[in-house]
Parts: structure tokens; sequence; C-alpha cells
């Protein structure tokens, strides 16, 4: 068989990058096109994403690409941020990062137009205050001019694809994330909208992954799952569905893959999320801070003259002292970018704790805190969805922490099977090369990423309280202290 080659173009919120990949019939190659770092910008003390250096970057990849004779390309990124168009189809402003404070206090006028419980009944989302919908709200709060002449929402990979394609379409994975979408009515949640005062007008038809929206310089592009932690769950490498999976990066998202969405009070009471995900699957998870507080403590001491790199503080802290303190990965404080450090430091201060000072204990202490957050979110979503699992996936970036994986198998007890590091790109690429007719569904392509060399397995050690700390103990005081229910609010 003629081998075939898709464009996987995948931007997360610190980096993008164009990938190639090829596929024999049997194998899958990674070849890595074009790399970019994705840098926010501040203007006039408003957070936003660079979208058009973003678009200039892709470009360049993808004329790397275009003599390798691609069949087709697949954009996917982060969710819930979003461009408006005018009814010249031209961008109104520059997308807003959801990091920005902006939606400071959103939630809270929400609550009062609308329940709580009303808003988990029509979209099933986990609340938080970056999702789209308190993003919205915040401009029909302030009268925004943008809003008042906006034509068309479309989600930051369904913008990217208009400027690829011109099709006017949001991809139904990445529209889930917003929570303004409807998984009982497969649409966009439009009592909801309305009830918010949000013009109702501006959401256009929402398309399944997989859609071929039309062509760039010959190339066609095939939307993928669109936001990136749904391509990255397709390409978990399971063939049986008692797996739990956490997608791990700058956030981490951690959960169940589902048939149906879980819309229960018990649901609503753990504050779980129903994202769309490949082939008429729902993603019931949760979001942890995951790895944003390591890195920015990374970037705060490297500013003050200490240029550790991530495998220099993963070391520092496998020789420092177990649960020397514990942290709640999603407290509203480690949100925002900063000085993480001595976030962490005040944290443990307020809450009574001894304070880590050195980069090796307080790195330890953050790994050590999600690994416990793991469990919680695990023991939550199995509990809300009546779920046994029996190993527990690590896909992403966050999959080469060696640390990090062990304490995760050792937290929750499970096995833990750390890889593939590309998930994202390569979970992309599948749902091209299921729509091109080269892989038949979704069964047969776990199976080809089973067969990759690069996964690796942790088995919860047996003399982990004694030799790395009283996990128990620690989750004991875990649970006693934080709630995973509450999140960032």
């Amino acid at each position: 068989m003629r081998s075939k080659t898709v464009l996987a173009i995948d931007i997360g919120a610190e980096s993008g990058r164009v990938m190639a990949v090829h596929f024999d019939g049997q194998q899958l190659a990674l070849e890595e096109l074009h790399r970019f770092s994705n840098t926010a910008v501040s203007l006039n003390d408003t957070l936003h994403w660079d979208i058009l250096r973003l678009w200039g970057d892709i470009q360049v990849g993808i004329e790397k690409g275009i003599e390798l004779r691609p069949a087709s390309l697949g954009v996917d990124t982060w969710g819930v941020d979003f461009g408006l168009l005018d009814k010249q189809g031209n961008l109104i402003g520059n997308p807003v990062h959801y990091r920005d404070k902006r939606t400071n206090n959103m939630m809270e006028s929400a609550f009062a137009k609308v329940p709580r419980v009303e808003i988990f009944s029509q979209t099933g989302i986990q609340f938080m205050p970056i999702n789209s919908l308190y993003q919205l709200l915040s401009l029909v709060e302030s009268e925004s001019p943008q809003l008042q002449i906006a034509e068309t929402f479309l989600t930051i990979p369904d913008l990217l694809n208009y400027w690829l394609t011109g099709a006017k379409v949001c991809e139904f994975s990445n529209a889930t994330t917003t929570q303004l979408f409807n998984p009982t009515t497969n649409n966009w949640a439009k009592e909801l909208i309305v009830k918010l005062g949000i013009p109702n007008k501006i959401f256009p038809e929402i398309i399944p992954p997989g859609t071929n929206l039309g062509r760039y310089k010959g190339i066609d592009v095939i939307a993928p799952a669109c936001h990136d932690t749904g391509s990255a769950v397709a390409a978990i490498p399971a063939q049986k569905p008692d797996f739990a999976y956490i997608s791990s990066g700058t956030w981490s998202l951690v959960g169940l893959e589902i048939d149906q969405p879980i819309l229960t009070p018990e649901a609503l009471s753990a504050n779980v999320t129903n994202e769309g995900g490949v082939y008429d699957t729902f993603r019931l998870l949760k979001n942890v801070m995951g790895l944003w507080i390591l890195q920015q403590c990374r970037a705060t001491w490297e500013a003050e003259g200490e240029a550790f790199t991530y495998a220099e503080l993963v070391d520092m802290a496998t020789r420092s002292e177990p649960f020397t303190a514990i942290i709640n990965p999603n407290d509203p404080v480690f949100l925002s970018p900063g000085d993480h450090p001595q976030r962490i430091r005040e944290f443990c201060h307020r809450t009574g704790q001894h304070i880590p000072e050195t980069p090796g204990r307080i790195v330890r202490c953050i790994l050590e805190s999600l690994a416990l957050a793991y469990r919680e979110v695990l023991e939550l979503t199995m509990s809300v969805s009546n779920q046994q699992v029996s190993k527990l996936h690590i896909v992403g970036g966050g999959a080469q922490n060696d640390l990090l994986n062990q304490m995760t198998a050792n937290a929750t007890g499970l096995p833990v099977i750390a890889g593939p590091i590309e998930a994202t790109v390569i979970g992309n690429a599948i749902v091209q090369l299921i729509t091109l007719g080269e892989i038949t569904d979704l069964n047969q392509a776990r199976q080809i990423v089973d067969n990759l060399t690069e996964l690796k397995r942790y088995e919860p050690e047996e003399n982990a309280d004694s030799q790395s700390g009283n996990w128990e103990q620690a989750y004991e005081y875990f649970q006693s202290h934080y709630s995973m229910t509450d999140d960032i609010h």
C-alpha cells in the first residue's frame, strides 16, 4: 500500500506545531515540519492571543508540507476562546485570552439571570469562569460595540478553518467547551443564550469531526476533533472501555469516555463536564490546573536568573522530602500568570502548613498535589458514571514526567500507561485518515496506536508509603481540606 500523508496542525496554550503524519497501512510515522511559540500579548490591560502570528506560522508549516503532497490537513487548538466576525467576514478585534480578568464575577452574574442547575441541565459543562459563556456575558454586561456588530461567532480552530476554507461553521467537540451547547438537542442552547442576552444570530451550524470543510492550496481541510483534548483522547491506545485518561499538559483533563452525556444531579454536584468526543462519544471529565503551575514557577525562577530545565526540576523534586505541603491545584490563586512560587508559599502559610522554600520542594508539592487531585477526580467520575476502571492512560506532553506518572499510579492504585506523547497530533491525523478511508474506524486506529513503541507502564508501588510518603494519609488530608467540586471560581 502506498503511504498516505496528512498534516496535523496542533496549537496549545504554550506552543504550536505543524506535523506530517505518514501512514503506510499499518504504522504511523510523525515528522515535525514547523514548531512555534504561542505567546499572549497584553494591550490596554487586556490579555490577547496573537492570532495573526499564529496564522502566519500555520502558513509556514503548510508550505513546508506541500512538497509531501498531503491528502489533507486538520487543525486543533485549545477550547473556550473565540473570534467574532462582522457582516463582511472580517475579524472584530484580537481574540481575548481565557485567563483575562474580564470574566471576574461573571459566573455570579450568569446565576442571577439563570439558575446554576438550569445552566447545567442545558449544557452539562463544568462551571469555570474561562468558559465562552462568561466571556460573552462580559461583553453583554459592558455593552460591547464588538458584540453589537458581530455577525458570526467562531471558536479559535473554527476561525482558522474559516481562513483556510471560507466555511463559517463550528466543530462539535470545540462547540461543547463553550457551555453554550445543548447535548440533548445536539445544537446550541438557544433558550439559555436568549436568557443571558447574548445575540442568538451569531452562532453558526455545528458540524461533526471528520467533516471535509473545503480546500486550501489544493489540500482537503478536514475537521478533526478541533478541541485538542478531543483529539488526544481519540489517540488513547485502549481496546476495552474500562479505562480512564489524563490528557496532561498545561491543563490536566481527567476522566472517562462515555456514550451519552450524564446530566444528573450527582453530575451537577460533582461539577463534572460532558465534552464532545469523536464518533458519537462524550468525555466525562474535570479540568485540573495541570502543569501550568510548574510552568509558571519555572518562568519565575528563570526571570530571577535560575534557568532550570524540566528534567532538573523533576530531579530536585525526586530528592526532596515527600508531603511537606499539599495545595489545591484548582484554587483560583493559581489561574492567572505570575509568581507561582510565592503563591504556593502564601497558600501554605494561609493553610497552616510547612512552607516549601527550595525549587525541589515546591515542585514536589505541585506534583504530589496533582496526583492527589487526579485520584479525587477519578473517584468522582467513576461514581457519577457507575463505570469501573482497571487502568489509567496518560497522554500528551505530561506523559514524559516519570515522577508524576509514578506518583499518579501510587495515588490512584491503578497501573498507568504513559503515551503517546504526541497524542493530540495522532488523534488529529486519525480522524483525517478515517475520513479518507485509510483507516476503518476508531477501534482499528487505537490498535495502531497501541503498537507504538513509546508507551511506558508504571505499576503502583507496594512499598510506596514507606519510601515516598503515606499516600492514603495525604489523600485524607486533601479530601478533608479541599474540594474539587468547587473548582475555579
